[in-house]
């Protein structure tokens, strides 16, 4: 039996573009949604600082990896997993290509940006392509100046935009108000805000969560919209 939606049910995606399992839950995401094509949903991409202790300018990615995995050698085991689901999504997932470990505030602002003139989950994209697959050094205000110009946004004004302090205090706000309220891994996908899937899980059971979320999100908002007479109580 169909759902009757009133309006697109939200889906909110906790997640950061350093997030090798977020570039892979992003797109089984996508194919979850391509398997429920009678669902209406509006993605927003939410803040999360998966590495909150990297300084703004960024560190060498061997220092990264060692202070985070113990050495390189460790992380390759870890590496190896990651790159075969990313083939198996069909993306090109490059660790190897990648000499710097960003601060990504300033892809969180880019990301916020984008919703203004843009698609927000297409900026979400490109970023994510340059680090894993490209290996760009998405500290340089540079590199998010060419993906904002990529993804049809104003160059010019993304770069004075970045100079300033815009939105720093906002996106940090979100990004700790997600640890606040118990996310504490990503990717994390929060459907309609009546069910939470922690990790990219495989597209036919995020199809189902959709599924199951949109059911509960029609029905409460069938009843917020109810006459004051009507509701019980």
């Amino acid at each position: 039996m169909a759902t009757l939606q009133s309006s697109p049910m939200p889906i909110d995606v906790v997640s950061d573009v350093v997030c090798p399992w977020c570039f892979i839950g992003k797109r089984r995401l996508e194919k979850a949604l391509a398997l429920r094509p009678g669902i209406a949903a509006e993605v927003r991409w939410r803040p999360y600082f998966l590495n909150d202790w990297i300084p703004r300018e960024g560190i060498d990615r061997r220092t990264y990896l060692e202070t985070k995995f113990g050495s390189v050698e460790r992380y390759a085991a870890i590496a190896a997993r990651v790159a075969a689901a990313a083939r198996s999504e069909g993306l090109d997932y490059a660790p190897d290509r990648i000499a710097r470990q960003p601060n990504t505030l300033d892809c969180h602002r880019l990301i916020l940006w984008a919703g203004n003139t843009s698609d927000p989950g297409r900026m979400k994209q490109r970023l994510m392509e340059l680090y894993f697959s490209e290996g760009a050094d998405l500290t340089d205000p540079e590199v998010l100046v060419g993906a904002a110009v990529d993804c049809s946004m104003d160059g010019n004004l993304v770069r004075k935009l970045l100079k300033s302090d815009a939105d720093i205090e906002r996106i940090e706000h979100e990004a700790s108000a997600a640890k606040e309220a118990g996310v504490d891994g990503v990717p994390c996908f929060i459907f309609g805000n009546v069910l939470a899937v922690p990790g990219a899980q495989e597209p036919a059971y995020l199809a189902d969560a959709i599924g199951r979320a949109v059911a509960e999100y029609s029905k409460r908002a069938a009843g917020q919209k109810a006459p004051a007479e009507a509701r019980p109580g």
